[in-house]
C-alpha cells in the first residue's frame, strides 16, 4: 500500500519513450539470450504490398502510441472483469524496434524480415510482430520454420488467397497462399472473411480445395466460440496473424482496406482468450493499422489492446503450465 504523501514515479503515458507497452528497449536482436527475454516486439513498417491506400508502414508507430494507455508501470496488469493479473514482472517483454525497410524494393524488405524473424526464433524467444500491411505475414511465416509444424489461425476481412496480380506474389492479398506452400504449416483457419470483392471465386476455390477452413463473421456468431474450437486441433501449436480490418470499421476505422459488418472487440477477445487455453500459441502478428485514416487514434489503440491481450492470456497459460508441472513434480516426490 502507497502512503499518501509518498513520491511515486507514474510512467504516464504522455512521458517517456513510446515503447510498445512502455516495455525496455532491446537494440540488438544478438542480445536476447544475455537479458533473459521471453517476448520480443518487433515492427516491420513496410506497407509496399498494398493494393489501394497505403499508410500502413505507420502501423507500428501508432500502435506502440496506442499501447502507452495500457502500461501504468510494470508490476502488472490488473483485469476486472477476470480478477486476474496479467504480464507480471517475472516476464521479459522487450521491444526490439523495427526490421529495416528499403524503399521501394518490397523483396528485399521481405527478407530483413525473415532474416529478423529467425534471429528472434533461434534465441528461443516467442515473436511479436506489429505491421505493416499484410504482406509482411509471408516472410514471417518463413522465418518461423524452426518452430513447425504449426496450424495457422487468421482473423481478417479477406481471404489473401491470391496466388499473384500480374506476377506480383508477396503483396498484401497473397499472404496466407504463400503460408500454405510452407510444408511446415498445417491447417489454416480463416475468420471474419465478409463481403463483396473480399475474393475471386478461383482463390476461395483453391483455399478450400487445401483444406482451409473459411468462416464470415455471421457463421462464426452461429458456431459460437466452443463450435470455433471444435474445429481447431486441440494441444498443438497455433501462429495468429490479425488483420486489423477483420474488426468492424465502426470500432477500428484506421485500415486501408476497411469491410463493413466485421467483428466486435469483445468477440475477438472472448475467441483468442480461448485459443490461448487450447493450445499452443508461438507468436503472432497484427497488421494494416493505417493510422491517418482515424484522426482520433482509436484504431492504434484498439490494436494495441487487442496484442497486449493476447500476450497476457498466452503467458498467463504458460504460467499454469509451470505451476502445475511443478506441482506435479511435488506430488510425485
Amino acid at each position: 500500500m502507497v502512503k499518501p504523501d509518498e513520491k511515486q514515479f507514474l510512467n504516464l503515458p504522455f512521458t517517456g519513450i513510446s515503447t510498445f507497452g512502455k516495455y525496455p528497449i532491446c537494440d540488438d536482436i544478438e542480445k536476447l539470450n544475455d537479458l533473459n527475454a521471453d517476448v520480443a516486439v518487433i515492427g516491420v513498417p513496410n506497407d509496399m504490398g498494398t493494393q489501394w491506400k497505403s499508410g500502413a508502414r505507420m502501423g507500428p508507430r501508432a500502435v506502440r502510441e496506442g499501447s502507452t494507455l495500457y502500461s501504468f508501470g510494470l508490476e502488472g496488469a490488473y483485469d476486472i472483469e477476470n480478477d486476474i493479473t496479467y504480464l507480471g514482472p517475472d516476464w521479459k517483454v522487450l521491444d526490439c524496434g523495427d526490421v529495416d525497410i528499403v524503399h521501394g524494393d518490397i523483396m528485399q524488405s521481405h527478407d530483413n524480415t525473415e532474416e529478423t524473424v529467425r534471429k528472434i526464433v533461434s534465441k528461443g524467444v516467442m515473436p511479436v510482430i506489429i505491421g505493416g500491411d499484410h504482406s509482411i505475414t509471408a516472410p514471417v511465416g518463413k522465418g518461423l520454420e524452426e518452430l513447425g509444424p504449426f496450424h495457422v489461425i487468421q482473423i481478417d476481412a479477406h481471404l489473401d488467397w491470391a496466388d499473384h496480380r500480374s506476377g506480383m506474389r508477396y503483396g498484401h492479398g497473397n499472404c496466407i497462399r504463400r503460408l500454405s506452400e510452407l510444408d511446415y504449416v498445417q491447417e489454416i483457419f480463416q475468420f471474419g472473411i465478409r463481403g463483396i470483392s473480399s475474393s475471386k471465386k478461383e482463390d476461395v476455390d483453391a483455399a478450400k480445395e487445401y483444406g482451409s477452413t473459411i468462416l464470415s463473421p455471421k457463421q462464426m456468431r452461429e458456431r459460437g466460440v466452443q463450435g470455433l474450437l471444435d474445429l481447431i486441433p486441440e494441444g498443438e501449436k497455433y501462429y495468429i496473424t490479425i488483420d486489423i480490418d477483420g474488426i468492424d470499421p465502426s470500432v477500428a476505422p484506421g485500415t486501408g482496406t476497411p469491410s463493413p459488418g466485421g467483428l466486435l472487440y469483445d468477440e475477438v477477445n472472448e475467441l483468442l482468450k480461448a485459443i490461448s487455453k487450447h493450445g499452443e500459441v508461438i507468436g503472432f502478428d497484427l497488421v494494416e493499422v493505417a493510422p491517418q485514416y482515424d484522426p482520433t487514434g482509436m484504431t492504434g489503440q484498439t490494436a494495441a489492446r487487442i496484442m497486449l491481450d493476447l500476450l497476457s492470456y498466452v503467458l498467463k497459460e504458460r504460467e499454469l503450465d509451470v505451476t502445475k508441472g511443478l506441482e506435479h513434480y511435488q506430488n510425485q516426490s
